[in-house]
């Protein structure tokens, strides 16, 4: 089975050329064309036509992907579409598509660029975040620190900046700012982000939280839930999910907001799965962690996969 893993993208990549060629011959339209034309809108098509720039042997296409990939991290939203377009400029020219004979062509092409290297700006924007060390001498980092305590206990003022009060919503000891060195910022921005943006939602997990047998660390296993998010898209494993959000919202591309929606579904669906899964105590905590992540894994391999932030609660 292994030899047969190894020796199939080989067999693949060699007989590739004669695929194509077959049935640009037989269809008259090139790989792209039959892609954007034929596949699913979202992760389905998305998806190939990445594949298919990735494994072009066009000069003008592999430069104009490398040129996106030098860019893409660090443009705004309009340089971004400005370059999609360009994309399809190139593309066109060098398989010979004419704009009046296929008119649709160029817009479900660019609508696949702009997905394709706004999910890689978002890739560079979460790294950026998660390299951004707490640091409790920036007023900012401690406005929303102290920001994530008022909308998670408003009923109970903090006695001080540091307290053991820190512990009642998950923190380790005294000092949240020490919890934070493997995730960074981007651990604090996604806990803050669900409190503000489903604060009842936020409310309702941290209450199971602290129940007095099956109840964890509220703050702590949120950022073991950034870490969980943050591989996904390093990976590309939520690519599935974030191309199908473009398709479904008809947005040119994905933002961070994207990204912290992401991680209040996987926040809330964890909780439901840890009291499902009736754990003994915390120690049960990595063994259910690691089986909640392998159901979204899985969930994943399925290209129609989208998860929804419907995170409605009876009560709190």
């Amino acid at each position: 089975m292994f030899l047969l893993d190894r020796l199939l993208p080989f067999i693949f990549s060699y007989i590739r050329p004669f695929i194509k060629w077959f049935l640009h011959a037989f269809t008259r339209l090139s790989e792209l064309q039959r892609v954007c034309y034929g596949a699913r809108a979202g992760a389905s098509r998305t998806r190939q036509v990445e594949r298919s720039l990735t494994l072009s042997k066009s000069y003008e296409i592999k430069r104009m992907v490398h040129d996106l990939d030098e860019v893409a991290p660090y443009a705004d939203n309009r340089n971004l579409l400005e370059f999609s377009f360009r994309a399809a400029r190139v593309v066109m020219q060098a398989k010979r598509i004419k704009n009046n004979a296929h008119p649709d062509f160029s817009r479900l092409f660019i609508n696949c660029v702009s997905t394709i290297w706004g999910y890689r700006r978002l890739m560079y924007q979460i790294e950026q975040l998660r390299a951004e060390k707490y640091d409790s001498d920036n007023p900012e980092h401690e406005y929303k620190l102290l920001e994530l305590w008022q909308l998670l206990m408003p009923e109970a003022p903090l006695t001080g900046r540091v307290s053991k009060q820190w512990q009642d919503i998950g923190f380790q000891g005294d000092d949240p700012k020490t919890d934070f060195r493997g995730m960074g910022m981007l651990g604090l921005e996604n806990l803050l982000y669900f409190a503000s943006a489903y604060n009842d939602a936020a409310k309702h997990v941290l209450l199971h939280s602290m129940h007095p047998t099956r109840g964890y660390t509220y703050a702590i296993v949120g950022i073991n839930l950034t870490s969980m998010a943050y591989n996904l898209v390093k990976t590309g494993q939520a690519k599935t999910h974030f191309y199908n959000v473009v398709a479904l919202h008809k947005q040119d591309f994905n933002t961070i907001e994207d990204f912290h929606k992401l991680y209040c579904y996987l926040f809330f669906e964890f909780d439901r799965f840890w009291m499902e899964s009736d754990p003994r105590n915390i120690m049960d905590f990595r063994e259910i962690y690691q089986a909640f992540e392998i159901t979204k894994l899985e969930a994943l391999h399925n290209e129609n996969t989208i998860f929804k932030t419907n995170l409605v609660v009876e009560s709190v």
